[in-house]
């Protein structure tokens, strides 16, 4: 394919597959945060924020009604 008519994730994986080739050793921690982000897409991306926004707040619900848990009304 032609380079200036490559979509932007199809950059992106050649981008990363010369660089392996360059540098072998620099894989070896595994993928990151971006490598995550560019394999899911925007509407991938944003069902994980999605969960990870009620999950947070669902755990400082929790966090509250613990916290108040056994006390009295002095």
């Amino acid at each position: 394919m032609n380079k200036e008519k490559e979509r932007p994730e199809e950059k992106r994986e050649r981008l990363r597959q010369e660089e392996l080739k360059r540098n072998p050793a620099g894989s070896v921690h595994g993928g990151g945060l971006q490598d995550l982000v560019g394999g899911l897409g925007w509407k991938g991306t944003g069902i994980l924020i999605l969960l990870l926004l009620i999950a947070s707040l669902l755990l400082a619900y929790s966090i509250l009604l613990s916290s108040t848990k056994g006390k009295g009304d002095y």
